[in-house]
C-alpha cells in the first residue's frame, strides 16, 4: 500500500522539485498571500533527546498557526528518561499523532524510525545533518539575491551537521561552496565522495577560502554534547569571522549563523550586529520553512 505522506530526512535525498516547492511555499506563508491551513486538525509530536530553542518554538508557533496542536517529549517528562526504548514509543506515539518531528545524536535512530514509523518524520537535528536550518537559510538568501547559481558561499569553521546539509544542498543548486576548517575538523570525506560533487572545494587557509564570498556561513565550535577543550579553543582561533576576514573577500559579503551564537569566539559583535548581517532574517524565516516542510510531509502542498 502507498504511502500517503513523505518523511524530510536529508536533502540530497529529496527531489530538486520537491525542495523548490518548499522554499516557494515557505515565501508565501511569510507574505501571509492566499496560504494553507489543515482543514481537520492535525497533530504534531516534537521528540527532543537535545535541547532546541529556534527549532523547537518554530515548529511548535507553526503548527498552531496552521490550524494544528503540539506535544512534545524529551527524556525529563516522558517514559524515556526511565528506559524505555525510543522505538516502542515512536509506535505508539504514531497511533496518536499526523507528524513528528526528531532530534537527537544518532542518525541512524533516525533512519530507524522512519522505517518504523506510520506517519512522516521530520529530522530536526542529529550530529550528522541539519536539513530544516538549510531550508530557511536558502530562503533567507533568496530575499537577498533571488538566484542562487554562480553564488559564491563560503563555510569557515567546524565542519559540522549544518555545513553537512549545505553539501547536501549543493546537490540541486548551482552555487559555489568553499569549506575551510582546521585540521581534523574537515566533512567528513565519504559524504563529499558519496554525493560526486563539482562545486564543493575544501581549503585550510580561511582568507583563501573567503576570497571573493558573496555570503560566509559558521556555527559554534563547540556542538551539543562536546566537552569545551581549551586546545580546541586555540586550534580554531585564527576561523573567527570577523571584520579584518571580511575586508578580505573584496566584495560586500553577507553573514549567516544558524545560532546559537558565542559572542567573541566563531564571529565577532560587529559582525553580527553589523548591516550585512542575514541572522535574525534567517532565524525568523525558520517559522515559514518549517511549516512549509509540514505541509509538504502531510502532502498539502
Amino acid at each position: 500500500m502507498k504511502k500517503l505522506f513523505r518523511h524530510f530526512l536529508n536533502l540530497h535525498e529529496i527531489s530538486k522539485e520537491d525542495i523548490n516547492i518548499i522554499l516557494k511555499y515557505s515565501h508565501k506563508l511569510k507574505k501571509k498571500s492566499k496560504t494553507k491551513q489543515f482543514k481537520e486538525k492535525k497533530i504534531l509530536a516534537i521528540i527532543f533527546e537535545k535541547p532546541s530553542t529556534r527549532t523547537k518554538i518554530s515548529f511548535d508557533v507553526g503548527m498552531k498557526l496552521l490550524n494544528g496542536d503540539v506535544v512534545t517529549l524529551d527524556h525529563s517528562d516522558s517514559q524515556l528518561g526511565r528506559g524505555e526504548s525510543l522505538e516502542d514509543t515512536m509506535r505508539v506515539l504514531a497511533s496518536y499523532v499526523d507528524i513528528i518531528v526528531y532530534r537527537g545524536s544518532d542518525e541512524s535512530k533516525l533512519y530507524k524510525l522512519s522505517e518504523i514509523s506510520t506517519v512522516p518524520i521530520i529530522n530536526g537535528l542529529t550530529d550528522i545533518s541539519h536539513p530544516c536550518q538549510i531550508i530557511a537559510d536558502i530562503m533567507t538568501l533568496q530575499e537577498k539575491f533571488r538566484s542562487l547559481n554562480n553564488l559564491n558561499l563560503t563555510w569557515i569553521g567546524d565542519g559540522n551537521n549544518v555545513c553537512n546539509s549545505w553539501i547536501h544542498a549543493s546537490k540541486h543548486f548551482d552555487f559555489n561552496l568553499k569549506i575551510s576548517c582546521p585540521p581534523g575538523n574537515f566533512p567528513a570525506k565519504k559524504n563529499l565522495k558519496s554525493l560526486n560533487l563539482q562545486n564543493v572545494e575544501l581549503f585550510k587557509n580561511p582568507i583563501e577560502a573567503a576570497l571573493n564570498a558573496d555570503v560566509i556561513i559558521t556555527d559554534t565550535w563547540v556542538s551539543m554534547g562536546m566537552k569545551s577543550n581549551p586546545k580546541r579553543q586555540k586550534m580554531f582561533e585564527k576561523f573567527q569571522i570577523n571584520k579584518e576576514l571580511l575586508k578580505k573577500t573584496g566584495r560586500d559579503t553577507y553573514f549567516l549563523h544558524c545560532l546559537p551564537a558565542h559572542r567573541g569566539r566563531e564571529v565577532t559583535d560587529e559582525v553580527i550586529d553589523g548591516n550585512r548581517s542575514l541572522v535574525w532574517e534567517e532565524a525568523e524565516n525558520r517559522l515559514y520553512a518549517h511549516q512549509s516542510i509540514l505541509l509538504w510531509c502531510l502532502k498539502q502542498i
